[in-house]
């Protein structure tokens, strides 16, 4: 009887390469008419919405988003409530994955922001990261 030494899940939506699954941000020139191809790219390009929309900004859904744009003029960011924050969103908004972390840097004097957010795919377990860096120009 054969022995079955790794099993890998797929994403049935990432089963056919000729099919576009959703939006790529950032919306520019140069993915102006590009979609993501997979499903993780999808899943990374919502996140970066989601932690870049404010609240009430979304039409229909006045509780999207995190907002982090704002925290660039906080003089105190309190990590604690942020990560929560974020958390309970991925958790309505994107089930998909789930939070490890959230690394917040702030150069007060450079008016410059620094987030890092860890999370893995509950899909297949593997990790990935995003960092979003604010400046104030």
């Amino acid at each position: 009887m054969p022995i079955i030494q790794s099993l890998k899940r797929v994403n049935p939506l990432d089963i056919n390469k000729n099919i576009s699954i959703g939006v790529a941000f950032p919306l520019n020139e140069v993915n102006m008419f590009k979609g993501t191809e997979n499903f993780k790219e999808q899943v990374k390009s919502n996140l970066i919405n989601l932690l870049l929309t404010q609240k009430g900004e979304r039409v229909n859904e006045p509780n999207f988003g995190v907002g982090l744009k704002n925290l660039l003029f906080e003089n105190n960011i309190d990590t604690e409530n942020l990560n929560q924050l974020i958390d309970d969103q991925i958790k309505f908004y994107i089930p998909q994955i789930s939070l490890q972390k959230t690394e917040v840097n702030l150069l007060e004097d450079e008016h410059k922001l620094f987030i890092k957010i860890n999370y893995n795919f509950l899909l297949d377990n593997s990790v990935d990261a995003i960092q979003l860096n604010f400046n104030n120009y």
